[in-house]
């Protein structure tokens, strides 16, 4: 195999009589990306993964874009023998004094075979003399280095050098399946990605009123979908036709409740495609009082509308927390794209803030908008975004 990587895992060694279906599950997902034959093998709390895959960047992006796991390494894997350890650390500390030249390193070691001769502490005291006796501009910097290189003592000795942050939490396909409401704005990404990290597979639903909402906004979502599917370990978005429903908003609904009966009208299609994709929740990207439609009574009256469950991992976020997450994730410069989508066409001047549940179910009747849902959802068109 041409490249070699250590992963650590973290929520996932936490596991105890189901652990094996989460590491069967991240195995999965994390061959499913790589373009050329792989083949990882676990020991506890390590996976490692062997390669063919020649393209580097790609074995970083798919690794940095994968839940489950919380860093991983190029690494080496040699006898467990002292001196074969120092030349492969040699190595990496080769590579890194070109990036850093004057710079301070440290060795870590951990010695999970207590069958070897050297402690860990003599271990990482033998490597870094013989670093500094082959390299003699090194310093040693045991608090704050530049660099560290790492020797794990396993089956195998184990020497690998600067550590890629993971996505964190748990694979993707570990939880149910759900459908995520995307919309063209900053929120809806990010709580797909948040939701993806607690091992929910996702579709997404997008709701395109043409011509009032452009082939502009409908491209954006798109390239939305396209940014997260990674994360998600692919992505089909469904793209609903929601004009005629949207004209029967405007022609039978009273002005002040039009926002909130038309997230009603999604939140139903979404029940309906869900379902028939076996889903079996919803996902949102509503943040506490950010808008009329997400105050306390409007949430519940759109919750209301459904038997499945809503998941609204951005609650109580802050936006500027949200919009870290959004820049971290490459969907922030795509989200503020001014392309309007369907939620601002036909807004009200005056938008309820409290309103009152009953009576917006009553409202919501008196449509007589079901099978205008119907047709809507048997039109989506299925759109899939590889990994």
């Amino acid at each position: 195999m041409k490249n070699f990587y250590l992963i650590k895992i973290g929520e996932i060694s936490l596991k105890k009589g189901n652990r094996k279906s989460f590491e069967k599950q991240l195995r999965f997902n994390i061959k499913k990306k790589l373009h050329s034959p792989s083949k990882i093998t676990i020991q506890r709390g390590r996976f490692f993964l062997e390669t063919e895959e020649e393209d580097i960047n790609n074995i970083k992006y798919a690794l940095g874009t994968t839940p489950g796991m919380v860093s991983f390494s190029r690494a080496v894997k040699v006898e467990k023998k002292i001196e074969t350890i120092k030349k492969a650390a040699l190595n990496f500390a080769k590579e890194l004094v070109i990036k850093y030249p004057s710079g301070t390193f440290k060795i870590e070691s951990r010695r999970a075979d207590k069958g070897f001769s050297y402690t860990s502490y003599e271990i990482s005291a033998l490597v870094g003399e013989y670093l500094l006796e082959e390299l003699p501009s090194l310093k040693v910097d045991v608090h704050n280095p530049d660099w560290i290189i790492n020797v794990e003592i396993r089956n195998l000795a184990y020497v690998y050098g600067a550590q890629e942050k993971g996505a964190g939490g748990l694979p993707v396909g570990s939880a149910a399946k759900g459908m995520l409401l995307l919309s063209g704005g900053i929120d809806s990404p990010v709580a797909g990605y948040l939701m993806a990290k607690r091992g929910l597979r996702m579709d997404a639903i997008y709701f395109h009123a043409y011509p009032y909402t452009s082939d502009d906004a409908l491209e954006k979502v798109k390239t939305l979908a396209s940014k997260i599917a990674p994360y998600l370990s692919g992505l089909s978005l469904f793209v609903v036709p929601f004009t005629e429903f949207q004209l029967l908003l405007k022609q039978k609904a009273e002005e002040e409740e039009v926002t909130l009966l038309m997230r009603a009208g999604m939140v139903k299609i979404a029940e309906m495609i869900s379902k028939e994709r076996d889903g079996t929740c919803l996902v949102t990207g509503e943040s506490l009082s950010q808008v009329a439609s997400q105050t306390v009574e409007s949430i519940n009256y759109t919750g209301s509308e459904t038997n499945l469950t809503i998941f609204r991992p951005l609650i109580g976020m802050d936006k500027e927390d949200i919009i870290k997450i959004a820049t971290k994730i490459d969907t922030f410069n795509t989200s503020i794209l001014p392309f309007e989508d369907c939620c601002t066409i036909f807004s009200p001047k005056h938008p309820l803030l409290k309103p009152d549940t009953t009576k917006l179910k009553k409202s919501f009747i008196m449509l007589e908008g079901e099978e205008l849902l119907k047709e809507a959802a048997e039109k989506a068109e299925r759109i899939y975004f590889r990994p």
